[in-house]
């Protein structure tokens, strides 16, 4: 395969553009807007990339809608970004070429709920936190939490994880298929409510975490679980980063049922403090959540303490109590606004690496290396459970010598997880962000990406200038 950059799309004139956005306007009403403000809504906006606005913005309610639009689009080479929360980090919402982004907000239903299943169907418009307030009086509830509260659809789209991956698994495991409007405005269903299948290529893990390159998601069948009889929250603090993540290893290699697993490192925890008024010791730290029955809970309890004793750290505090639990959790979900309220006027250089659990505290060591010779502000907090952490720099943007110095420590990072067999992203997607560390990852499997993306999208109208 012969390697090379993608080819730069040809996309339509401002006269073509002009004519479409017209029709759209005509046919759609007030569910098309050029608005200024909208449009800057609709562009990047969470981190340090600069935003870049579509043209226009339009709210379908249906897939039929979606497929209208695509084939407008398409036959004048219009590019097109599907819109969910707006809560991404590594630019998959900026319009670099223009064209049109296709907001999901008003496709929000709920289809289908097949209790005895264990799964639901959903339009890719619901929100996380929505689906679970409608699943609660069924005893069931779906697992994927990342800290906003995201759209179901951009969550498959970008792979998402959170919190209760180390138990639950990511949105890789917990989607069971999609319906998504192709480049050429066909629609396609990537498969059936069954558990297992052995039917052919497996196009629902093609199309979950593309990002929207590939094709554009409009609803879903998502596995769900059932609320666990008991739920206990602990908090355990450590005098070291290091014998946090090797408690943490120690408890997964066990195969203690843990179901949360979190770190926050010192700076973490007096961030929070202020933020979610929490009374923590500034240290090291780890959230956890345990779920099973009152005796299985309170035996991983006493294991785990165990563990963290052996390893510098305790004592382990627990509670079941929903009100101190749902405080202790918004507070771990709310670090990133907190960051940013940290440091007024700064922006958060965001990083995500993931590496295998038995190099985690090696990895997180030599960060710690890193963050104390380049002399920045680098909260550390992530989902150790899966050797997934976040080390963010807050850097003013408008500061040289911070910025190159926050993108070499980000280059470190990314190299150090590679050299430790793990990826450049555990959660957040590659975006424009990443671009470049996806590269060097996958290597010649970039020419591979490249080959589906031309195959499945050959003008590139779908989220062009993302992840190749």
């Amino acid at each position: 395969m012969v390697q090379g950059s993608f080819p730069p799309p040809a996309f339509a004139s401002a006269q073509d553009r002009s004519a479409l956005y017209a029709d759209l306007a005509s046919w759609l009403g007030n569910r098309f807007s050029q608005a200024p403000a909208l449009r800057e809504q609709h562009g990047h906006t969470l981190t340090w990339i600069e935003n870049q606005p579509p043209d226009a913005v339009a709210f379908p309610q249906s897939t039929d809608e979606v497929v209208r639009i695509v084939k407008l689009c398409a036959q004048v080479r219009v590019p097109i970004v599907a819109f969910g929360a707006g809560t991404s980090l590594e630019g998959h919402l900026n319009a670099p070429y223009g064209g049109l982004a296709l907001d999901f907000a008003q496709m929000d239903r709920i289809l289908r709920v097949n209790a005895e299943d264990m799964d639901c169907e959903v339009e890719a418009g619901v929100k996380r936190k929505a689906l679970n307030t409608h699943l609660r009086d069924t005893g069931l509830f779906f697992p994927v939490d990342p800290g906003a509260d995201a759209t179901l659809g951009g969550m498959a789209a970008t792979r998402a994880s959170g919190t209760c991956a180390v138990r639950y698994g990511t949105m890789r495991e917990n989607v069971m298929n999609v319906t998504a409007v192709l480049a050429s405005g066909e629609v396609i269903k990537t498969g059936q409510r069954a558990r297992k299948s052995a039917a052919g290529y497996d196009l629902t893990r093609l199309i979950v975490g593309s990002e929207g390159t590939l094709g554009i998601i409009t609803q879903l069948t998502l596995r769900l679980y059932g609320i666990p009889e008991a739920v206990v929250a602990a908090v355990c603090p450590f005098a070291a980063l290091e014998g946090a993540c090797k408690a943490t290893a120690a408890a997964i290699q066990l195969g203690l049922g843990v179901a949360r697993i979190e770190l926050l490192d010192a700076l973490q925890v007096r961030i929070c403090n202020v933020y979610s008024k929490l009374t923590l010791p500034e240290v090291p730290t780890l959230f956890l959540e345990f779920h099973g029955t009152p005796a299985a809970t309170e035996e991983q309890v006493k294991i785990f303490s165990d563990l963290a004793e052996a390893n510098g750290g305790g004592p382990l505090s627990y509670t079941a109590n929903p009100e101190e639990r749902a405080k202790l959790w918004a507070a771990r979900h709310d670090v990133y606004w907190a960051q940013r309220a940290y440091a007024p006027g700064k922006s958060a250089y965001v990083t995500d690496i993931c590496v295998p659990i038995s190099n985690l505290a090696a990895c997180v060591k030599e960060t710690e290396a890193d963050i104390e010779e380049l002399g920045l502000t680098v909260p550390v907090v992530g989902h150790v459970g899966d050797g997934n952490f976040h080390a963010v720099p807050l850097v003013d943007m408008s500061d040289a010598d911070e910025v190159r110095r926050a993108k070499i420590f980000a280059d470190r990072m990314t190299g150090r997880a590679l050299s430790f067999e793990g990826t450049c992203t555990g959660e957040h997607g590659i975006g424009q962000g990443k671009k470049t560390y996806l590269a060097a990852e996958a290597g010649a499997g970039i020419e591979a990406m490249r080959a589906i993306k031309q195959a499945l999208d050959p003008c590139c109208i779908l989220n062009p200038g993302k992840i190749i």
